[in-house]
């Protein structure tokens, strides 16, 4: 291979870790998935995601996504574009459509920044958190 040739090898790009079987998230209490998301366990997505889906029949559930939202890692985690995890708690609590996971909402919402708010309500299409229905399938 020539000096100048500049293209990365294998040990420019070593392999990434192996994420080992996803935990039993489905069969876990709340309290064990906020310590996986909580400790940036590479399983933190899907612990989220069962907090949320817990949501509608749960207010416990609700809380701790909400608490969870405020967690600079997952407001910096981009699921694509502009959403990330902490967006998605916040969707999340507003989709279940009870009094306590839409308070949960608002006031995961009041703890964006400012631009940050104006970014969400841009990406859900309305003026105020308050008006946000959105619907997960």
């Amino acid at each position: 291979m020539p000096a100048d040739d500049l293209r990365p090898g294998p040990a420019d790009n070593p392999p990434l870790p192996r994420r080992g079987p996803a935990p039993p998230v489905e069969r876990m209490a709340n309290a064990e998935l906020v310590r996986l998301v909580e400790g940036e366990h590479p399983y933190r997505g899907k612990a989220l995601f069962e907090l949320c889906d817990r949501i509608p029949r749960d207010d416990d559930a609700a809380t701790k996504v909400a608490m969870l939202s405020r967690l600079s890692s997952l407001r910096q985690a981009r699921l694509f574009d502009r959403v990330s995890l902490a967006w998605s708690a916040i969707i999340a609590l507003l989709a279940a459509e009870t009094a306590h996971a839409r308070a949960s909402a608002y006031e995961a919402f009041g703890a964006l920044d400012p631009q940050e708010q104006r970014d969400m309500l841009d990406y859900l299409e309305v003026s105020a958190i308050e008006e946000a229905h959105p619907r997960i399938a």
